[in-house]
């Protein structure tokens, strides 16, 4: 799900989506179950339980409710908000349950529970057998923040053990924290509202090594060539693109016009970043100095919710959190490809080729 750290209002509880994911890379031929060489689409639900819609990439074969199918007599949980990969398994996190379900990425078959140290638990990433998960924790109230004065301060990384599948430590914060990647040992992480720091944890140490000022409202986050580029949609105020060097932490900006305020998605595919603003997906030269003001595609989307670029794709999401939404897919010349009835909240993709 998404969220603002202010009051627990409805849809704002995140950002795959999702801004993307990429699939873990299998060498067999063999196949390996229903699953295989498709994308899942994630749908986060608003009240009642989330669900995970699955298309093959032919669009020939459709599952609506790809756990449901696999696992009839279990519940995925509420608020679905991530899926991370690690080599046959799909580990699924419901945070509005506290819970990760740990399944097979190609039947979808239900393996195992993760229930414990879990406190919202938002996107995460594995590592040698562990798995990393932000976790959002409390939540802070700016009407009233009596209420809960640390709600700004205590989100925290969960390490699982992935052997056992139980908690085996946590990474305390002092900060908020939602999106996370994974890059030489570091874990970057990003919360899109109420910080204006990328945080940068050692994984080896467990400690928060360093955080970086980027400014409010980052949220997506992609690494290419030792570059982080993470997008920045303030409101009321203009959007970036965050440029962050590994190598020496050092920032630079792209500052988008007036005319792109409001961006909020996105990922980078064959040396292009692509962006989303409103309905409208653009894109721009990894080098680029200056974003493009003309959409190459304007979806059908009333709320663009999740969106992903994957081989020679375009995905977006229709976020309806009123009834079932929309997957659609285009080229990258804007043709509209396949419209997907897909969940409730349906908020990013995830690829299982």
């Amino acid at each position: 799900m998404k969220l603002s750290k202010l009051l627990l209002i409805a849809l704002s509880i995140s950002l795959f989506a999702s801004c993307s994911s990429d699939n873990d890379d299998n060498d067999t031929d063999e196949p390996k179950g229903q699953y295989e060489n498709g994308f899942f689409i994630l749908n986060e639900g608003s009240s009642g339980q989330g669900t995970v819609s699955f298309s093959s990439n032919d669009f020939s074969v459709f599952a609506k409710d790809a756990y449901i199918a696999a696992n009839p007599n279990d519940k995925i949980g509420k608020f679905v908000q991530n899926i991370f990969f690690d080599g046959d398994k799909a580990y699924i996190i419901a945070g509005g349950s506290n819970v990760i379900n740990v399944v097979n990425r190609y039947t979808f078959k239900l393996i195992a529970k993760i229930e414990t140290g879990l406190a919202n638990p938002r996107y995460g990433v594995v590592k040698d057998g562990k798995a990393y998960v932000t976790n959002a924790n409390t939540y802070y109230n700016f009407e009233k923040p009596e209420e809960n004065p640390n709600g700004n301060t205590d989100d925290y990384v969960a390490v699982i053990n992935l052997a056992t599948n139980t908690l085996e430590s946590k990474i305390e914060l002092n900060a908020t924290a939602n999106r996370v990647i994974l890059e030489d040992g570091k874990l970057y992480i990003t919360e899109p509202l109420n910080s204006n720091k990328l945080l940068v944890v050692d994984i080896a140490t467990k400690k928060l090594e360093t955080s970086v000022e980027i400014g409010y409202s980052s949220d997506c986050i992609e690494e290419e060539n030792g570059i982080l580029y993470i997008l920045r949609g303030p409101y009321q105020q203009r959007s970036e693109i965050v440029k962050v060097k590994l190598s020496d932490k050092s920032v630079s900006k792209i500052t988008f016009p007036e005319s792109l305020d409001g961006a909020s998605l996105m990922d980078i595919e064959d040396n292009k970043i692509y962006y989303t603003v409103n309905s409208a997906v653009y894109t721009m030269a990894l080098n680029a100095t200056a974003p493009s003001t003309t959409a190459i595609v304007t979806s059908e989307a009333g709320y663009l919710y999740g969106f992903a670029v994957n081989d020679n794709r375009i995905y977006i999401a229709d976020g309806n959190f009123k009834a079932d939404g929309k997957a659609y897919i285009y080229n990258l010349s804007g043709e509209l490809l396949k419209t997907l009835t897909t969940g409730v909240g349906s908020n990013g993709f995830y690829f299982n080729d």
